[in-house]
């Protein structure tokens, strides 16, 4: 054999080495594992009628807020047990509390409002009208707004936290050129939102309300999921075609890293240095930064089939995701039936508590 026959033979003997090693670091990466930071810790049953969509902590009063379809239930977050029903939504998607005001306030997709309530007695006080499909909502402390995404109409809905709920309405709305699903804010006047459409980050100055640049999320597609390090201006979006956990620069749009995650993302948290993906096959992504610049998935926590939002308390990194028991698919609906009376939140811990 000559020379150059046997160099080549090396050189794709080696091609061949490193692609089985990334593989392998890929396959363990993304294979569920309860032995590591993470663990599941305890599964409240909390029964009741309705679907879910996404779960928001109260840190401060331990209260979780999970959105039930038509009503809102409050739960404690220490024991799972119900605190209060907030009723009179039809198809409700998130909730946001705007502390300051004491109000919370939760979208309703099905005609396009946000109900808003009292922190402390959870009587309903009003409505404001949003826009279609009112989904993902958070509240941007620097505003003093509540940022609404309404992924028909195409926008961001921003309503004042002390808005008057007798001859108040929601502020104009921002164009974005793309269906939003999920939000984060930095605190500093910016909020990015996904467009799950367009494979896009929107960029919103929370002070004029204008959209100010767009970074696309190649390599990842169809983003859903958004969190953000405010600290370290870094974002974690959850993309699904391809399945992957995108770090990006908040200041510039860069791609730090893209991270192997599970199937059927749809929320993405940050607490405590690390980053978390909620995804419907049953697994919970772990990232963390092991070395300046470089973010590897650490720990893939095993969860439970349809486990795919989550809310996190920052100051314990206590993870909830609500799921039920399933029934078998049927033809022209997207996910499987839930059986009554199954519905629960997982509950994951750090490892120790």
């Amino acid at each position: 054999m000559s020379m150059t026959k046997i160099t080549h033979a090396l050189f794709s003997l080696s091609l061949a080495v490193v692609a089985a090693s990334v593989a392998r670091a890929q396959s363990a990466a993304s294979t569920p594992n309860n032995t590591g930071p993470y663990h599941v810790s305890q599964t409240f049953h909390v029964e009741g009628e309705g679907g879910w969509d996404y779960l928001t902590v109260d840190p401060e009063h331990k209260l979780l807020y999970v959105p039930r379809s038509s009503h809102t239930m409050v739960l404690d977050a220490a024991t799972g047990k119900t605190v209060a029903d907030i009723p009179g939504q039809k198809r409700n998607h998130g909730v946001a509390i705007a502390p300051s005001a004491g109000r919370g306030f939760i979208t309703d997709g099905q005609d396009g409002s946000v109900t808003v309530f009292d922190l402390k007695t959870y009587a309903v006080l009003g409505k404001v009208k949003a826009a279609d499909d009112a989904d993902g909502v958070i509240y941007d402390a620097a505003s003093g707004k509540v940022l609404v995404a309404c992924g028909d109409a195409g926008v961001v809905v921003p309503i004042s936290a002390d808005v008057d709920l007798k001859t108040g309405k929601a502020d104009a709305a921002v164009d974005l050129g793309g269906k939003p699903e999920f939000l984060a804010a930095d605190g500093q006047g910016k909020a990015f939102i996904n467009l799950e459409d367009k494979d896009q980050i929107a960029v919103v100055d929370t002070k004029t309300m204008k959209v100010v640049s767009k970074w696309p999320v190649s390599p990842g597609g169809l983003p859903v999921g958004m969190a953000m390090d405010t600290a370290h201006r870094r974002l974690f979006i959850g993309c699904r075609k391809p399945q992957k956990l995108i770090v990006m620069n908040a200041d510039d749009g860069k791609v730090i890293a893209d991270l192997p995650i599970g199937a059927g993302v749809d929320a993405t948290k940050f607490a405590g240095g690390d980053a978390f993906a909620s995804c419907g096959d049953g697994t919970l992504a772990v990232a963390r930064e092991t070395a300046p610049g470089k973010f590897e998935i650490v720990q893939t926590v095993q969860t439970l089939r349809g486990a795919r939002t989550m809310g996190i308390d920052p100051s314990t990194r206590t993870i909830y995701l609500p799921t039920a028991e399933f029934g078998p698919p049927v033809e022209g609906q997207r996910r499987p039936p839930a059986k009554p009376g199954t519905f629960m939140v997982v509950v994951v811990s750090p490892s120790g508590k």
